[in-house]
């Protein structure tokens, strides 16, 4: 098995133990506050900021406590960040529910639940939760997934990252008329991380979508090379996590220093 597999097998575990009533969790998510658009807040920046709270990686391990999630993602929002996201995986990443609760609480703006969407529940779920955006990872889904629950990510209301690494995942994802698409330079299969990725794919995406560039993103230089390419929008959570002052950092990537 792939690492992607192998976390994919331990969020449907955990995802069988939590599960409550069909009924309960779609009127849960019809129930809850309206969405936050996150495409207009995006589009008004030359260099969207999509803030994550983030404590592990498989790649890395622990990055950082967040012993207060809410407070962290506040001072993202602070620094200027257009979305915040909040892993939700536990087994890898180290996230929760309650941590996305918690940041939905405190913040104004959207904000993105990042986990592994393998089944139509955790859509109504991310809903009830209070997430505006969900993340579409391509390598983790066939194709009649990937149109399911895009479908399903409108029919709610939210938006959806959809996440790609290879040339073949691209086609397949602009196959569901996508609104954001990010390239995330890390194979999720091996953990290898090649930011040729972003020179390869950034150039293909047709330049009215938000183009983000995730992974790999923690210095200046690291942002200047992917916006070469054609990013509008980057994914930054280690690089934010592992300093004292997130506000700092956030302004050293955008070289407002």
């Amino acid at each position: 098995m792939s690492v992607l597999d192998e976390i994919i097998a331990g969020v449907k575990e955990d995802l069988a133990e939590r599960k409550i009533p069909r009924s309960e969790i779609e009127a849960a998510a019809f129930g809850a506050d309206p969405v936050i658009d996150c495409l207009p807040i995006m589009r008004a920046q030359e260099m969207a900021v999509i803030a994550e709270v983030k404590r592990s990686s498989p790649s890395k391990g622990a990055l950082a406590t967040i012993a207060d999630p809410a407070a962290l993602a506040e001072q993202y929002q602070e620094a200027g960040a257009s979305a915040i996201s909040v892993l939700t995986e536990r087994r890898r990443f180290s996230g929760s529910l309650a941590d996305l609760d918690a940041v939905r609480k405190r913040v104004t703006l959207p904000v993105l639940r990042k986990d592994f969407m393998v089944d139509e529940y955790q859509f109504f779920e991310a809903r009830a939760h209070g997430a505006d955006l969900v993340l579409l990872i391509v390598a983790g889904l066939s194709d009649s997934q990937l149109n399911e629950f895009a479908a399903l990510t409108n029919e709610l209301g939210m938006r959806a990252l959809v996440e790609v690494h290879t040339h073949q995942e691209l086609e397949r994802a602009l196959g569901i008329k996508p609104e954001l698409i990010g390239i995330n330079s890390r194979n999720l299969k091996t953990l290898e991380v090649d930011p040729k990725a972003f020179a390869e794919l950034l150039p293909q995406i047709p330049a009215e979508l938000i183009r983000v560039a995730e992974s790999g993103i923690s210095q200046r230089s690291d942002v200047e090379f992917a916006q070469k390419y054609g990013a509008n929008a980057i994914l930054v959570g280690e690089a934010l996590v592992k300093v004292g002052d997130p506000n700092l950092a956030m302004r050293e990537l955008l070289g407002q220093r």
